[in-house]
């Protein structure tokens, strides 16, 4: 049984309040993103998300197919074209294609002096041509995915790819190329590879907030790597935006959290009312520098009274809504955080890990979690709202996800141009009382032994994604010039 938040507390007259008010607001309901009030001046304004399109040169790299040829002679070149085109542009929204031809090094030169404003670029090998148009673009150190188109410019492309390979073996970091390759017959995995460039372009657009003092990546290696802006706040923004916010609106958040909860067990009315008005205050703040993640020293702020509530439940709804909310200004998963949601439409989990090696099992545990980990849009699992595991006072999330799912654990470290990875499949939600209130256990794929290597080097903790997404990582890797250590 769902426990009460107080006497007083009415959950069908607070359901009647949610869901009422103006036509605005219900439609703001109904839309998904951002489908609750959030702002007294303005509710249905949501906020701000990257808009612009990534550009990409889309090459379509072959010879004229008069002589006998791969794939043969007389083949339609125009008509595959005509296929791929309208599939990239289906399967990556986010992304304006510039397509052009390219049959020799002096087209790709001529090319590549007219693309200063250009993103990335996907070399689509359509046929057997010999001229390493390819590897001319590559060269330049610019962002670039070889595509073989099969049968046609297989030969091409696993020589092209061979090369590029070899030249990332090169100790002298400054002369590698930034490739990745794919060779599919499943158009759905070219796009994949090149939502990469709109992924990239998403974190150039973007903003994060650092409240309090933090640790992780530097905020110049963050914006000197992703183009992405780190803004470093003290805690009287924050609390300044807490002590504005709007009561009504709080209340309907906390109403609705409680609602959705299986079970609410020690906060009180007042103190998950004060979560929400502390999302509130990072909605404000986050509106206000045009910003899509906030990181906060939480812990340090709230044990030195600089901070009267735990953002963690305000942290769980801005990460089930597309958004990111990270814990103890860990600036290194944060930017992982952000980078994934814009590579797989799916939030992060950060976690301090626990290991049982007679169980081959690593058990991510913290005391903020999302419960929405297929993405925004997709199914809900059940959560319960519990205190903060170390002191026992604020509001947390305990989140009961899926098991029996492929996960994908990770940090990218924009310092190092290193991310470190490893997968595990989920077996359990551990309920035990000692440690952070969830705790996710998972098998681990690989050797646990080697699972226990890089601690020192990386920290404490890792941030886990939902699904396989190793080959994604992979491309992304290879596309920004990061290397990958397996940890597994």
């Amino acid at each position: 049984m769902k426990t009460m938040l107080s006497p007083t507390f009415d959950p069908q007259l607070s359901r009647r309040c949610f869901f009422s008010g103006c036509a605005a607001c219900a439609a703001a309901l109904c839309s998904g993103r951002w489908a609750s009030p959030v702002f007294a001046a303005d509710m249905a304004q949501a906020l701000p998300m990257p808009k612009d399109k990534a550009k990409v040169r889309l090459v379509f790299a072959y010879s004229p197919s008069e002589a006998p040829i791969w794939p043969n002679i007389g083949y339609d070149f125009e008509k595959r074209k005509g296929e791929l085109l309208p599939a990239l542009k289906k399967g990556c929204p986010d992304i304006e294609f510039l397509p052009i031809d390219a049959m020799s090094i002096e087209n790709a030169k001529k090319i590549l002096d007219n693309d200063s404003e250009v993103d990335g670029y996907v070399v689509y090998m359509l046929g057997l041509g010999w001229a390493e148009v390819g590897e001319t673009i590559a060269a330049t150190g610019r962002p670039t995915i070889y595509v073989d188109n099969l049968y046609g410019g297989s030969g091409r492309f696993l020589i092209s790819t061979a090369k590029a390979k070899r030249m990332n073996q090169n100790p002298d970091k400054t002369k590698a190329w930034k490739v990745a390759a794919v060779s599919s017959s499943d158009i759905r995995d070219v796009c994949a590879a090149a939502n990469c460039f709109a992924a990239m372009k998403k974190l150039k657009q973007s903003t994060i907030l650092r409240v309090g003092a933090g640790f992780g990546t530097t905020a110049e290696a963050i914006t000197g790597v992703f183009g992405t802006k780190v803004i470093p706040l003290e805690y009287a923004p924050l609390n300044e935006q807490f002590n504005k916010a709007d009561l009504a609106i709080a209340q309907q958040w906390a109403d609705k959290w409680f609602k959705d909860a299986d079970r609410v067990i020690e906060p009180s009315k007042e103190e998950i009312l004060k979560s929400a008005r502390m999302y509130l205050a990072m909605c404000d703040l986050l509106r206000q520098n045009n910003a899509q993640a906030i990181t906060i020293n939480c812990l340090g702020g709230f044990y030195g009274n600089q901070i009267t509530a735990y953002p963690c439940l305000g942290f769980f709804q801005l990460n089930n809504d597309g958004f990111v909310g990270a814990c103890e200004a860990d600036s290194t998963s944060t930017i992982t955080m952000l980078l994934m949601s814009y590579l797989t439409g799916r939030p992060g989990y950060i976690s301090d890990p626990v290991i049982d090696t007679s169980k081959n099992q690593i058990i991510y545990a913290h005391c903020v979690a999302t419960n929405k980990v297929f993405g925004p849009s997709g199914r809900s699992n059940a959560y319960h709202i519990r205190s903060h595991s170390e002191d026992r006072k604020g509001a947390v999330v305990r989140s009961l996800m899926p098991l029996g799912e492929m996960t994908t654990t990770l940090e990218f470290d924009p310092a190092r141009r290193q991310v470190i990875f490893h997968q595990a499949t989920t077996v359990a939600n551990i309920d035990e009382d000692m440690a952070c209130r969830t705790k996710l256990a998972a098998e681990v794929k690989g050797d646990i032994d080697k699972l226990m290597n890089f601690w020192d080097q990386w920290g404490w903790h890792r941030v886990t994604v939902y699904g396989d997404h190793k080959r994604r990582v992979q491309q992304f890797a290879a596309l920004t010039g990061f290397d990958i250590i397996e940890e597994a």
